[in-house]
């Protein structure tokens, strides 16, 4: 498919630095659901899956994955999840393990890969619908594109669109822009709640987590080294990265998908976005704004991002 360079969205003069344009969002503007209830989905590996459900008894479903140490009561999941719902779908919010407010049962926690869970709750939710769509927002939009590139599972033929905002598709390329001196305030932040993270599963698998590897970890390429990857049955954060990006699954897709990825997202290198991937594929479209930070696009008029809205429009073209 062509790639689309977005010059609709044309925020005020705010919106279109790469941090604010990320920050404001996060922080003000935004949507709270009250009407989610939560649905508990045990896993084969006796575990569980806590997920937020807006049923309202419609046809279609849409399938919602958070990113990096965020929940369903993240705000970009409270925003599309009231636009969806206002447009007839109901809602399905994932937690990943450890992230509903209640550490998971097992060692393992959730990765930028982990979609055999995502897998599991549209195998256990497809039965009431006819239609089901899946967005991803940053390490939920690398999910959601690796999956629907995957040939591990046999999807869903209710399955009719995917859609990831801010997709780290080269997860090592990724791990090393947020390092940077520029974005210190957030790997910082999410380097605190990971590692709280660790210290508390720890707790539980004394035997199998070094507490001491703590000590060692700088950045998040670090704790994927020293946790995410060996937790999750990787050598370390190379192998990590290289086998779970989902630029590797690009070719696979066969499920009408969406990647909006801005040009001044400060967590990406705008370099490597799949350019060639999308031009070269019938089912995968590639969406370049000039603006937009990271899972931000705001600074219009409309109470909704502009990325939510343009994803609408795509998903509601493919039903």
């Amino acid at each position: 498919m062509p790639i689309i360079d977005s010059q609709d969205y044309k925020p005020s003069a705010l919106y279109r630095s790469a941090h604010l344009g990320t920050l404001i969002p996060h922080f003000s503007g935004n949507i709270k659901i009250k009407s989610f209830s939560r649905r508990r989905i045990n896993t084969p590996d006796g575990d569980f899956l806590d997920v937020d459900i807006i049923d309202k008894e419609n046809d279609r479903l849409a399938v919602l994955c958070h990113g990096l140490e965020g929940s369903s009561d993240s705000n970009y999941i409270h925003n599309i999840a009231a636009l969806l719902n206002e447009n007839n779908f109901d809602i399905a919010a994932m937690n990943y393990r450890g992230c509903s407010g209640e550490m998971n049962k097992k060692l393992r926690m959730y990765h930028s890969g982990a979609t055999d869970d995502i897998d599991l709750v549209i195998s256990s939710l497809e039965s009431n619908y006819s239609s089901i769509v899946l967005f991803g927002y940053s390490l939920g939009a690398n999910m959601v594109i690796k999956y629907a590139g995957e040939s591990a599972f046999t999807k869903s033929p209710k399955l009719k669109a995917v859609v990831g905002i801010s997709a780290p598709c080269d997860l090592a390329a990724c791990s090393d822009v947020i390092s940077k001196p520029a974005n210190y305030i957030y790997e910082k932040r999410f380097l605190i709640s990971l590692m709280e993270k660790v210290n508390e599963k720890a707790k539980l698998f004394a035997d199998e987590i070094n507490r001491n590897d703590l000590k060692k970890v700088k950045n998040l390429r670090d704790f994927d080294e020293y946790f995410t990857g060996p937790i999750h049955g990787f050598s370390g954060a190379q192998e990590y990265y290289e086998l779970n990006s989902s630029n590797r699954f690009l070719e696979g897709i066969t499920i009408p998908s969406l990647i909006i990825n801005a040009l001044n997202d400060p967590f990406l290198d705008a370099s490597i976005f799949p350019r060639a991937q999308a031009q070269e594929s019938e089912h995968l479209h590639l969406v370049i704004p000039r603006y937009g930070g990271h899972v931000g696009f705001k600074g219009t008029r409309n109470k909704y991002s502009w990325a939510d809205l343009k994803a609408k429009e795509f998903i509601n073209e493919n039903l």
